[in-house]
């Protein structure tokens, strides 16, 4: 009867036939993943782990593995292999004869600590995925408008900032308003105007006939209005009469027969 070929010994292959069954089981992403899945069966810290039945419990594993004809990757293999040195170590402590070489307690504490250290990581991990995610809890608004930055450099000289600091003192100064006098014909030159005329005239005339025309210097309301103040001054110091036939009608006036024009030199 021809002897069978260990499995475990057989050459490992670089890639699954296309006619192979294989089981990817996502839980375990490496040999750790299956020690740390056993360490938490214990039900127990992994500060205070039993290292020795870890690994007997990880040996079982991989004998079940085996037994059921499951394809095991070649680095679930090395970690079989060290976990039965550090088992062997365990059980027969070695005589002291290399100080370099790590003792079985200092395997089985670095052992511990990447354990620990997978942990950590996988409850990170499971804290992160806990978070809403984007697109399926939390949607961003989309893109934002572009936004431009624009930088402005001033160049001058000097005379470019004599003639703005010069520009800014010339506006900081209040304008003065300044109106020029109106021109008006003033009641002086009105009454000495009426003393030449009414001398002459002994009938009675419009007092519109009196006033002069206005030109572009002087307005013809001052002039009217001048007049008409003067002949009013003239008719209460007795020197004219007036006479005016409606409301709001022509004014007329004449000389009372009196020199005017004397009793105004005087």
């Amino acid at each position: 009867m021809p002897e069978t070929a260990d499995p475990f010994d057989a050459p490992l292959r670089d890639a699954p036939a296309a006619t192979d069954f294989l089981v990817r089981l996502e839980t375990y992403e490496g040999p750790l993943d299956v020690l740390l899945d056993l360490a938490r069966r214990q039900k127990v810290d992994l500060r205070q782990i039993s290292i020795l039945s870890l690994v007997t419990q990880y040996l079982d594993f991989v004998q079940e593995a085996k037994r059921r004809d499951l394809e095991l990757a070649a680095d679930y293999l090395v970690m079989a292999s060290w976990l039965t040195f550090l088992k062997s170590k365990l059980l027969i402590p070695a005589p002291k004869t290399d100080q370099d070489e790590p003792s079985a307690e200092d395997l089985s504490a670095r052992l511990a600590f990447q354990l620990q250290r997978l942990d950590a990581m996988r409850q990170s991990a499971d804290a992160l995925m806990a978070r809403p995610q984007i697109g399926q809890d939390v949607f961003p608004r989309g893109v934002t408008a572009l936004s431009v930055d624009t930088e402005t450099t001033y160049r001058a000289d000097l005379y470019d900032l004599l003639k703005a600091y010069a520009r800014q003192r010339v506006a900081a100064i209040e304008p003065v308003l300044r109106r020029p006098p109106p021109a008006v014909m003033s009641l002086e030159a009105a009454r000495e105007r009426l003393a030449r005329l009414l001398g002459d005239i002994p009938d009675w005339c419009l007092l519109t006939d009196l006033s002069p025309a206005a030109d572009g210097a002087t307005p013809k309301r001052s002039v009217v209005a001048s007049h008409f103040s003067a002949a009013l001054e003239y008719a209460k110091a007795g020197k004219v009469s007036l006479r005016q036939n409606a409301p709001f009608a022509p004014l007329y006036l004449r000389d009372r027969g009196e020199d005017m024009t004397d009793d105004h030199d005087r």
